[in-house]
């Protein structure tokens, strides 16, 4: 759900940070919230900065663009789809002990093996995780998108032309003509 904050302000005497969030999202049930705040519950908020999400129509086009470079490398379109999530995609490191590696790998979309690294005096093993193209926002996902179009340009496979393909960068929420850099 998306609020603005309306009023953020530190109260001198309580030495609290006080926060006003309106919405005009009317599925809120606030008479519970009213109910569990009346008898001295506390909620549990996360609040972080709204970035608008791709649209579908990146993703389905992401999916057609790895189809037809799936016929031309006779290859499984999910095989290439963890490959490019690999080239251009969106990762994080971790470092984990040497008994856990299978488990924390079936928990990502693609992991890369980095070797064996000492901390504290502990052997682990080093990680590169990638997220799956799901959580990226619009400009992860341009990032992902352009590569694979040049991928499949390099294959001689036709892709959208550049001013459509624009067009959809525009709809993802990216101001016009903006590169991604």
């Amino acid at each position: 759900m998306i609020f603005r904050a309306k009023d953020i302000r530190m109260n001198v005497t309580t030495r609290g940070t006080e926060i006003t969030l309106t919405t005009d999202d009317r599925r809120i049930d606030i008479s519970r919230l009213r109910e569990a705040t009346a008898k001295g519950k506390q909620l549990s908020v996360e609040i972080k900065q709204h970035r608008k999400r791709r649209s579908l129509n990146a993703n389905a086009y992401l999916w057609v663009l790895l189809g037809k470079m799936a016929e031309v490398l006779r290859t499984d379109k999910d095989e290439l789809y963890l490959m490019m999530l690999e080239r251009y995609g969106v990762y994080t490191h971790i470092i984990v002990k040497p008994h856990v590696v299978e488990q924390v790998k079936a928990q990502w979309r693609t992991v890369r093996e980095l070797g064996e690294v000492t901390v504290n005096g502990q052997k682990g093993i080093q990680l590169q995780c990638y997220f799956g193209s799901s959580t990226y926002d619009t400009k992860q996902m341009s990032v992902l998108i352009d590569g694979v179009v040049s991928e499949c340009q390099e294959l001689g496979i036709d892709t959208l032309p550049p001013d459509e393909i624009q067009m959809m960068k525009n709809q993802w929420g990216l101001p016009p003509g903006k590169e991604i850099a």
